[in-house]
């Protein structure tokens, strides 16, 4: 008998500004974030490309923008994926914030670091 596939988990990890996605204890898929004040500013998604097409991206943005409501911050979707992502899931639509030329460049400032 083979055995049914691990279910995807979903974990934050803050030292390195991302939410994980891995199946059977493997990462394969991040979303990374910088905090801003009171915002989480999404900038990347990937998934690796053996999982593609499962609908692990989207289990993992829901469940980052879940954590992100329940640890009550805002949400600026840089990433396109997520931005695409909250236009189609509008139970998240009260907590996201605009992506403005300011934001962008904060976020440009923190990524050369």
């Amino acid at each position: 008998m083979t055995q049914p596939a691990a279910a995807p988990t979903v974990r934050r990890v803050d030292a390195k500004q991302r939410y994980e996605i891995a199946v059977g204890g493997e990462t394969v898929g991040l979303t990374a974030y910088r905090d801003r004040d009171d915002q989480r500013v999404f900038y990347h998604t990937e998934i690796d490309d053996a999982f593609a097409g499962q609908g692990l991206a989207s289990l993992l943005v829901q469940q980052a923008l879940t954590d992100v409501r329940n640890s009550g911050k805002r949400v600026v979707p840089v990433c396109a994926y997520v931005a695409k992502f909250l236009e189609r899931h509008d139970e998240f639509a009260d907590m996201v914030d605009p992506v403005t030329p300011d934001v962008l460049r904060w976020l440009e400032t923190e990524l050369a670091h």
